[in-house]
């Protein structure tokens, strides 16, 4: 024994005097920086934990984080609360956003707060590729597909801060820690972060796989997302006057984005709009990208348990969100030839509107002295659902307010489709309203298209109707567009198509958490103090 630990000291002595320590050989059983980047699916698993963040869906649990707003609301001038709006500044902002890290405009709009953790992650990726290049780890088509989803997700951050805070620091590489030059470095200007967002974008169309496998980032949630980043920067530059803008570049990138998409011929409005919705695997081929929950891994959310009839809604639709719906004519209803146009009651509106105010709205009476509005919102529930509030019991047990699990509060199971193929034509006619080259055809392909989705059997039998199609040479003389309200904000009165356009985009995406980043783009966001 006494010689075993001779040897042994023997060996320590050499080890110290060598500069050799046995005790840090890398583990072979515990992954770290140094044996992680070894394979392909290594990446991915890297690239997972970014999904929720980015394509959310309904949250999970109880989070409503980057939700739609179906339960506590969106910030916009959509609705009303039933008590004072939380985070409601008495003037607006007068450069980009509100500026606190904690601010829930933040947070439950897909923006960024001021956290550079996630363009870290992504320059890390860059440089992890590289090295694995370099030792032989992955091939030159993984490399390029891995290389463009970095890039993509770099340039989806950086454009979600640029719509939080305007100008923001550029980074492109890794900042180490004690590189307090580059941490504390002065902003760059949005035009710039934005040119380097387009080029990023760009870069991962042209490389990241056709098909990556199923509600995976692919050419399409590329070009989706950059026709919604492009938009946005050409229209913000126009209307907040940005000096240095680049309005025309980015307008015309967002029309190209949106070309590779509609080009393609692969996506349609072939279900109606209420099936997009409230089910658990996606069912038309309107969804570019679809999440899906799970009640065998217990990943569920909360959400169409506030549509259900039984649980009150704090948020709702005001009148103006109302009033802005278009006649079944295609007209407003103060112009409109329809009977009962004038009318606000629950079942006129429901037969004389666009068929999406059916489709987003309870039309029957609503037994909840809280409600803040007389409508109630079940677009993201299913047409079962809200029918236990009333039914007679079943077998099982459910009715008379009493419903299975799916439409309960925090085990709702279905799904969500967080890129639709309708926000690609939208930002693609908008672009090419504001360059002044939208055509009848154009407006064909994409506005046209949505008012031809079909009809549920539910919806017919209630009367509801197809919107006529929006014509170039007719459109509507919609009395608001000029009013004092709208000529006294930053962005002033638009022509009547991009007016259009604009109701066309409000009635689609009602608590969908695109409103109160279309308003601001706009130079609108003054319209919250009326």
């Amino acid at each position: 024994m006494k010689k075993i630990f001779n040897i042994l000291m023997s060996i320590a002595l050499v080890a110290a005097l060598t500069g050799c320590n046995f005790l840090e050989r890398p583990s072979k059983t515990q992954m770290n920086d140094e044996n992680y980047w070894s394979s392909e699916d290594n990446i991915r698993l890297f690239v997972n934990a970014a999904y929720p963040t980015y394509f959310t869906g309904y949250s999970n649990s109880w989070s409503n984080a980057w939700a739609a707003g179906a339960w506590h609301g969106e910030f916009c001038d959509d609705v009303v609360c039933s008590g004072q709006q939380s985070n409601f500044l008495q003037k607006p902002v007068e450069d980009n956003w509100y500026r606190t890290e904690t601010s829930s405009w933040l947070w439950r709009t897909g923006s960024a707060p001021w956290n550079f953790g996630w363009i870290r992650k992504w320059n890390l990726l860059m440089e992890r590729l590289d090295m694995m290049k370099e030792k032989g780890n992955i091939d030159e088509e993984a490399y390029n597909h891995w290389y463009g989803v970095a890039r993509f997700f770099r340039g989806y951050e950086y454009y979600r801060l640029v719509a939080s805070f305007g100008d923001v620091p550029w980074y492109d590489k890794v900042v180490e820690s004690e590189d307090f030059a580059s941490q504390f470095k002065p902003r760059d200007s949005r035009v710039l972060v934005m040119t380097n967002v387009k080029a990023d974008f760009e870069f991962a169309l042209a490389n990241v796989r056709e098909n990556d496998g199923e509600n995976y980032v692919n050419k399409d949630v590329v070009a989706t997302i950059a026709s919604r980043a492009m938009l946005f920067e050409g229209t913000w530059e126009k209307y907040h006057k940005v000096s240095g803008g680049e309005v025309e570049t980015f307008l015309k990138s967002a029309v190209s984005f949106g070309d590779h998409v509609i080009n393609k011929g692969k996506y349609s409005f072939d279900a109606d709009f209420r099936l997009l919705f409230g089910q658990t695997k996606a069912s038309s081929s309107e969804i570019i990208m679809f999440r899906k929950y799970s009640d065998e891994y217990k990943v569920r959310h909360a959400q169409a348990s506030y549509a259900n009839l039984s649980e009150n809604q704090t948020y709702m639709a005001n009148a103006d969100y109302i009033k802005s719906f278009i006649c079944v004519d295609g007209k407003t209803y103060g112009e409109s030839s329809v009977a009962d146009a004038q009318s606000f009651d629950i079942a006129d509106l429901v037969k004389t509107r666009d068929s999406r105010f059916e489709a987003t709205f309870w039309d029957e009476p609503v037994n909840s002295a809280s409600a803040a509005s007389p409508v109630y919102c079940v677009k993201f529930i299913d047409r079962n659902g809200p029918t236990y509030r009333y039914r007679e019991k079943d077998a099982d047990g459910f009715g008379q307010g009493s419903y299975p699990p799916q439409y309960g509060s925090n085990t709702n199971n279905n799904g969500y489709p967080c890129l639709r193929y309708a926000e690609v034509v939208l930002n693609w006619i908008e672009a090419k309203a504001e360059l002044g080259t939208a055509t009848q055809a154009d407006i064909d392909k994409s506005i046209n298209a949505i008012r031809n989705r079909p009809l549920a059997p539910e919806a017919i039998a209630k009367g509801v109707q197809k919107t006529a199609p929006l014509m170039l040479t007719a459109l509507p003389n919609d009395p608001a567009r000029t009013s004092s309200i709208e000529a006294n904000t930053t962005g002033g009165i638009v022509e009547p198509l991009i007016w259009e356009i604009r109701r066309e985009r409000r009635m689609e995406f009602f608590l969908e958490q695109y409103r109160v980043v279309d308003i601001r783009r706009w130079g609108k966001l003054e319209l919250m103090q009326g």
